[in-house]
């Protein structure tokens, strides 16, 4: 299933919950937890390393022996949040006193690395795209922003009526220097009551994905490969979309290949 609406995960755990076995490919997931004020999950990461990410609300992480306290944030369109990583073959618990909603990305990976704290105001943001195509990047845990084995993860923010991940790009082809090959994962929020958006992935090669969804807040889409973009925002909704990625590139890396008949004027 590419398309993944809110409510679909089959454990009630979680309200999003996607891993290498359902979508049907080997590295990337990401669940999303919500958490009662007071409350408390634990997890096991098994062959994955994770990145714990507040959408709302703030949480402490307590992994490896390293108890990591995330301030968090009001919502996902009220800026940069602090976050934790905690690596493979691990018990994690994480508790919240004032509740909130988590996203947990995951990429299964071969090193084990060591649990550690990503403050906000290190995290790079970037601007990108201007006029119709302006949205912002909160580059968080991108290949060249913060270590990680194999996965790569972002968030942007696209303003209501805006076109992001545009041009359609892909990267489902090893070239090394021009592209590497990556799963991705789109998690979407959707600001204000009755605020959708649309997210395009079409076939790079005969038999690829071909899917046009209508997105609303805690849908996903799944990129096992082919084209993909626009994110479209709904006129007055600003659009948020988490993207998980992984591959198996010796190098981890985000290298993609624009759309030939798309690319002039909107890089």
């Amino acid at each position: 299933m590419t398309y993944v609406p809110k409510g679909s995960a089959a454990d009630g755990t979680y309200a999003v919950a996607i891993d290498p076995k359902t979508a049907a490919w080997t590295y990337a997931g990401l669940r999303v937890v919500e958490i009662p004020a007071g409350g408390t999950h634990f997890f096991a990461t098994g062959e994955s390393e994770w990145i714990v990410l507040p959408l709302t609300g703030g949480c402490t992480v307590h992994a490896e022996g390293e108890i990591i306290e995330l301030l968090g944030r009001e919502s996902v369109f009220s800026g940069v949040t602090d976050f934790a990583y905690v690596p493979r073959d691990a018990r994690i618990q994480i508790a919240s006193g004032v509740g909130g909603r988590f996203a947990l990305a995951g990429a299964k990976c071969e090193r084990r690395l060591p649990a550690r704290y990503g403050p906000a105001p290190e995290v790079p943001v970037e601007e990108r795209g201007s006029g119709g195509c302006a949205r912002q990047v909160r580059n968080f845990a991108a290949a060249d922003a913060f270590d990680c084995d194999r996965l790569i993860a972002v968030e942007v923010i696209t303003p209501g009526g805006n076109w992001s991940s545009y041009p359609p790009h892909k990267h489902d082809e090893h070239r090394p220097g021009v592209e590497s090959v990556l799963e991705e994962i789109y998690y979407f929020e959707i600001e204000g009551e009755h605020g959708f958006g649309y997210q395009r992935v079409f076939p790079s090669r005969e038999g690829g994905t071909d899917v046009l969804a209508e997105v609303r807040s805690g849908d996903a889409v799944l990129v096992p490969d082919g084209w993909h973009g626009p994110s479209v925002a709904q006129p007055g909704h600003t659009m948020y979309y988490l993207n998980v990625m992984a591959g198996p590139g010796d190098e981890r890396e985000w290298k993609i290949c624009f759309h030939p008949d798309h690319t002039e004027g909107y890089r």
